[in-house]
């Protein structure tokens, strides 16, 4: 988003923490390089303070669910040293875009007396049925058990309960209401929001949630798009290594076009030993070649037992790449020999295997997973689900290899997904080319803030 700002003209400067900026140092430095007026300030992440484990400055990197509270609260001791910096700064910022959950931005915005941008990282689709979910929840007619119709959307989407977000489905999970209520707040009350996404993929749901902002919605990806240079393909997120991402090229190099299927369930998903179980046999006895992303670390050690009793990795080396920890998503799926993407429908994984133009195999597992799933597979028809319901549900292989039969196989109704899924991405490229729909976007989101420092700059005057 930075680059595609800069690209405009903007200058741009990134507030983030150290462990989490040296994540993109490598790509934002040939960013600069290149004349992009970029800048990367690193703020003082006082986990320890706050009772987060040291050493970790990201969700991602915790132990687990219950440090929520103390994540939050060390967000929040990050406003002090920001306010300072955004005084000091020259020129002085003209907008905050800020995710969703650092709230205290609100206040920021209101002294500095400029827009608050919102980025939650979500579809237009995800954001109507969560607002028209909010809505039934507030009036307690979300149903306990059983399906139920999200009302006044474009489409007709029935869900549970146990589908739902943590906000509207508490039990049995670790869950912070109060903070939950401030990030609702912070976000009704943001100038605009901008969205990872392209309006062609989502377009009705585009205008419903335009509506609900004044018309400050700003569809401006797909992000991942604006990664021309393969080293900033290979390098987002975490350092991936060289050689790593050389012997994942040379082996997807050997393999047929779209005859292998790719497995990855994000930097958040984590699936216990006896479901990893099931997709593995499942990826086996489908057929297909496949690469399996495997996580590193904590809780990862039943899982490698398994894999070295049974076998697995030797068993299936002829056709079957296990890669562990950090995976060069991006270039993976852009890579011809990938025929599928067997995901957990995080929104970031969802738009980079739609940019790919590759069909989904789809296994939500928490958070607006399942919404995402829907989007999917009912409305835009590029998908094929394993039936899970909620999170609890174990699936099981065979459920898992037919999955993936019916989105790899190129007769029947695969190719009608195939086909579809290809448009897509020939859409989601023209959309971020000049001329393109998110192209436009980002000039007219620029374009709003420059109205809106004239229209400040004026009512200054007359005071």
């Amino acid at each position: 988003m930075a680059k595609l700002l800069a690209m405009q003209g903007v200058t741009v400067t990134l507030l983030t923490t150290a462990l989490n900026a040296a994540r993109f140092t490598a790509a934002i430095d040939r960013a600069i390089r290149s004349g992009l007026l970029i800048r990367v300030v690193e703020l003082e992440f006082k986990g320890k303070e706050a009772g987060f484990p040291e050493g970790c400055e990201n969700h991602n990197d915790a132990p687990g669910l219950n440090y929520r509270r103390q994540f939050f609260a060390a967000i929040d001791m990050l406003q002090e040293e920001a306010e300072k910096l955004l005084e000091e700064m020259k020129p002085k910022p003209s907008c905050i875009i800020s995710d969703t959950f650092v709230t205290w931005t609100v206040d920021t915005a209101d002294k500095f007396q400029i827009p608050r941008i919102v980025f939650d990282g979500m579809s237009c689709f995800t954001q109507m049925c969560k607002h028209n979910l909010h809505i039934l929840n507030d009036q307690k007619q979300i149903p306990e058990s059983g399906t139920f119709v999200i009302p006044d959307l474009p489409d007709r989407i029935e869900v549970t309960k146990t589908q739902l977000p943590a906000y509207f489905n508490p039990e049995g999970t670790v869950y912070v209401q109060d903070i939950r209520d401030r990030i609702r707040a912070a976000e009704k009350s943001a100038y605009g929001i901008v969205i990872n996404s392209f309006e062609e993929l989502e377009q009705r749901y585009v205008d419903k949630f335009r509506k609900l902002y004044d018309n400050r919605v700003w569809c401006i990806g797909p992000l991942s798009l604006c990664n021309n240079d393969d080293l900033d393909k290979v390098q987002r997120g975490n350092k991936a290594l060289f050689d790593k991402e050389n012997s994942i090229k040379k082996w997807l190099d050997s393999r047929q076009a779209e005859s292998v299927v790719y497995a990855c369930f994000g930097s958040l998903g984590h699936l216990t030993v006896v479901q990893f179980v099931e997709l593995a046999l499942g990826l086996e006895a489908s057929g297909y070649p496949f690469i399996l992303v495997i996580k590193t670390g904590e809780g990862q050690a039943a899982i490698e037992e398994w894999i070295s009793k049974n076998g697995f990795e030797e068993r299936t080396k002829e056709r079957g790449l296990l890669i562990r920890g950090w995976s060069p998503q991006v270039v993976i799926l852009s890579h011809l020999a990938v025929g599928g993407f067997l995901t957990h429908c995080g929104w970031n994984s969802t738009v980079e295997g739609i940019s790919a133009g590759v069909p989904l195999i789809t296994w939500p597992l928490f958070a607006e997973q399942f919404l995402n799933e829907k989007l999917l597979v009912q409305v835009l028809k590029i998908a094929a689900g394993v039936g899970k319901d909620k999170f609890e549900v174990q699936v099981s292989s065979n459920v898992v290899t037919e999955a993936i039969i019916k989105v790899m196989d190129k007769e029947k109704e695969g190719s009608k997904i195939r086909k579809r899924a290809r448009e897509l991405g020939e859409m989601a490229k023209r959309a971020v080319d000049g001329g393109g729909s998110s192209h436009l976007n980002v000039t007219l989101l620029i374009k709003e803030i420059q109205e809106f420092q004239l229209n400040q700059s004026a009512k200054n005057a007359l005071v």
